[in-house]
């Protein structure tokens, strides 16, 4: 009963997760594309992705570096915090490399509606005209 219930919300959740990353690649890509930003593949794989939105970006990729910080006790915190707030900044500018507003980017703070409201937005970056 209950097992069933765990195994099946573990099996939705897995499944959301790998729609939501494959989407992120695809929309990441086309906007790798639309800057011509290369090696836009980089979109597919983790971490990789991240020095790809800081080309997009034109800032700079060491803010990757404190996914090693995650692990350390008491500054993996930090390192989290940091780290985030440079994936905004990123995506921020992002947002504004492919003529849309910057803004969008802060709806990832937003836990849940934010986060649909932003991959909407991140489509419509992605493959919008304008």
């Amino acid at each position: 009963g209950i097992l069933a219930l765990i195994l099946g919300a573990l099996v939705v959740f897995i499944v959301v997760g790998i729609i939501i990353y494959v989407y992120s690649a695809l929309a990441l890509m086309a906007i790798a594309k639309k800057t011509k930003t290369e090696p836009a593949y980089l979109a597919w794989i983790p971490i990789a992705n991240n020095y790809l939105m800081s080309k997009i970006a034109k800032m700079h990729w060491w803010p990757i570096l404190l996914i090693v910080g995650f692990w350390i006790p008491f500054l993996g915190w930090i390192a989290m915090i940091l780290f985030w707030i440079f994936t905004i900044i990123w995506t921020y500018k992002i947002f504004e490399a492919v003529k849309r507003p910057g803004w969008w980017a802060l709806f990832m703070i937003i836990p849940f509606f934010g986060w649909i409201i932003y991959l909407v937005l991140l489509g419509i970056a992605a493959w919008g005209k304008k």
